[in-house]
């Protein structure tokens, strides 16, 4: 399975945190998928950290590149064929990183590992 890691989902791996559901951890775990990290999720956590709204032990461009690697999850570019899914997307979600973290899924086919009910609301695979 190729899964996309919603942006709480990678913060809560990186602090080894209770909010993980057992199946996100197992499914996260699991060697034979392959884990990915949208740039998308990278720029949403540095525009919260420097508004002040996210702390984290070191600047993002030191701590996220170092997690990935520690974890061993991928990044993933935002392309112009994942661009064009936000017009196809109804309005469930307001949220414009979630939505087009729902639209790389689409255009990759990649399972979303997110708790946000919204999300599952789309037409796009997820799993928690």
């Amino acid at each position: 399975m190729k899964l996309l890691l919603d942006t709480c989902t990678f913060l809560w791996i990186a602090q080894d945190s209770s909010a993980l559901s057992p199946r996100a951890r197992e499914v996260f775990a699991d060697p034979a998928n392959e884990v990915y990290l949208s740039v998308v999720s990278v720029w949403e956590i540095a525009v919260k950290h420097a508004l002040g709204r996210l702390t984290l032990p070191q600047t993002p461009d030191r701590y996220l590149p170092q997690l990935r690697e520690r974890h061993g999850i991928e990044s993933l570019a935002l392309d112009e064929e994942s661009v064009m899914q936000i017009g196809k997307l109804p309005g469930h979600h307001r949220d414009p990183f979630d939505r087009m973290l729902v639209c790389q899924a689409l255009a990759h086919g990649l399972t979303l590992l997110t708790p946000d009910p919204f999300i599952s609301r789309y037409p796009v695979r997820t799993a928690w």
